[in-house]
């Protein structure tokens, strides 16, 4: 495993397609987050925006209440795919 690096990924599960990456990038990848507690602080601030939603009448308060998102371990690859617990690639 040299030169890959251990990350981690917000995820939410999908009816449809099961645990799937919820916060993406502009190059359609994956966010990686260095640490733990960076992933939980992007998890934060989604649930700050939902609840300001709420407040401005954008968003039900069920929907601004409801948490979907969880962190997952990746690793990325040398060449700079990003490789889930699963097995599932992003690259």
């Amino acid at each position: 495993m040299s030169g890959c690096k251990k990350s981690y990924s917000v995820y939410m599960h999908t009816h449809t397609a099961g645990s799937v990456p919820s916060v993406w990038d502009e190059r359609k990848m994956p966010c990686v987050f260095d640490t733990r507690i960076e992933a939980e602080r992007e998890i934060a601030d989604n649930i700050i925006t939902r609840l300001q939603e709420f407040i401005d009448g954008e968003r039900d308060f069920e929907g601004a209440m409801t948490v979907d998102e969880y962190i997952v371990a990746v690793t990325i690859q040398p060449d700079g795919s990003i490789v889930d617990e699963d097995g599932r690639r992003y690259a």
